[in-house]
């Protein structure tokens, strides 16, 4: 028997409309992707109520009680960061690390006008990861989540372009936005905003393409290189970024320069010494250039883009307990499933996933295709014994979970 590659694609996604219509744009992903995606900023209002999603309260919970460390918060005043040595300090008793978050710290920061930027969310704060998980099913790409609390009429950052594309969530207060034109159209992420400065301030200082308030449950949508700064009303404003680190076709042009030089490494004209009293490369880059272009033809860099890409995101939450307790409970009836976001593929006899690989008989071949597709099965159903195998990798989960 041979199995050929299956790619799992969106388990964990709700079926028919996801986020990106049901709660951030109204928009279908067929009339986004051909109208808005990487085109133009596109500012939707209340499309949903993300009270469920973030709040004031998760704020003071994150800063004052989880024992979050640097680089989780970072603070902005006016354009600029304060070393993290001035809102950090050691926890006490059993918790001497020096980079935890200081709320007293932090609280005089805040009062005296500093914007707190709570970093990477998607891994702090769970309705928040589970939200950018299915955003980042549905789109290809992957999402880092970050909450910006802003004490009125203050601003933390001046304008500016991100590397990424960006879903502005407003949470709780309003936010008067800014958006101005790209000069730096579709920046890689090696090409941030201060490579432009001049040209960023001098055309923050024009006619804006948009100027609005974002209130609560407002969306905003923002291509990366599109110039924006933001202000906070008459009161706090609480909003969560949806930061998109899109793939471009530059980071294709990488990997597939890298599968095609892996190559020539294992060719011995490539290898050779250039004449000796040579002092330049003019007459040798014809031949150079011929090489370079067949191993480019013939290079798959397929294997490099899905391992970039598994290492990019994390898999699902996996609870250990409620695991062991799957393992030991495990008989025929137990049902199970693919444990999300692993980004699993099935290549001849190779499961690869972004816990491990593991390789297959033939004989098990068919029940590890069916679980790609992220349904719930019972374990007699795929084999008691190829169940625990896979329980115990971290790449099945109990279906309950």
């Amino acid at each position: 028997m041979s199995t050929s590659r299956t790619t799992l694609q969106d388990v964990g996604a709700a079926p028919g409309a996801g986020v990106l219509e049901t709660r951030l744009t109204g928009l279908n992903r067929e009339e986004f992707a051909r109208d808005v995606w990487a085109r133009k900023p596109l500012l939707t209002r209340r499309p949903s109520d993300f009270s469920d999603l973030f709040s004031t309260t998760a704020v003071d919970e994150l800063i004052s009680r989880r024992g979050l460390r640097t680089p989780f918060l970072r603070v902005a005043k006016d354009g600029a960061t304060p070393p993290e040595s001035t809102f950090t300090s050691p926890a006490g008793v059993g918790a001497t690390i020096a980079d935890q978050l200081d709320d007293t710290a932090l609280w005089r920061a805040f009062a005296d006008g500093a914007t707190l930027v709570l970093q990477a969310l998607q891994r702090t704060w769970g309705p928040v990861a589970d939200f950018a998980a299915g955003l980042s099913a549905e789109l290809g790409h992957p999402v880092q989540a970050n909450a910006y609390v802003t004490p009125p009429q203050n601003r933390g950052f001046d304008a500016h372009y991100d590397v990424h594309d960006v879903f502005v969530v407003q949470i709780e207060g309003a936010k008067r936005w800014l958006v101005h034109e790209p000069v730096h159209p579709d920046p890689l992420r090696d090409q941030p905003w201060t490579d432009h400065r001049s040209a960023v301030s001098e055309a923050a200082r024009g006619e804006a393409h948009l100027d609005a308030v974002l209130e609560p449950g407002d969306v905003l949508y923002l291509p990366r290189g599109w110039l924006h700064a933001a202000e906070a009303q008459a009161g706090v404003s609480v909003h969560v970024t949806l930061g998109i680190h899109v793939w471009t076709r530059y980071a294709l042009a990488e990997q597939l320069a890298q599968a095609a030089l892996a190559a020539l490494r294992d060719d011995p004209r490539m290898r050779s010494t250039l004449p000796l009293g040579v002092d330049g490369p003019d007459g040798e880059l014809d031949a150079v250039r011929e090489l370079l272009i067949a191993a480019v033809t013939k290079a798959d860099s397929a294997p490099l883009f899905h391992r970039a890409r598994r290492g990019q995101e994390r898999p699902a939450p996996l609870g250990p307990l409620a695991q062991l307790a799957a393992v030991d409970g495990l008989g025929p009836d137990t049902p199970v499933r693919l444990r999300a976001a692993l980004e699993a593929r099935l290549a001849g006899s190779r499961l690869t996933t972004r816990v491990g690989w593991l390789d297959f008989s033939e004989a098990d071949l068919p029940s590890v295709s069916r679980l790609l597709d992220g349904e719930a099965r019972a374990a007699g159903e795929l084999g008691v014994a190829l169940v625990g195998r896979l329980l115990r990798a971290g790449v099945l989960v109990p279906a309950g979970e």
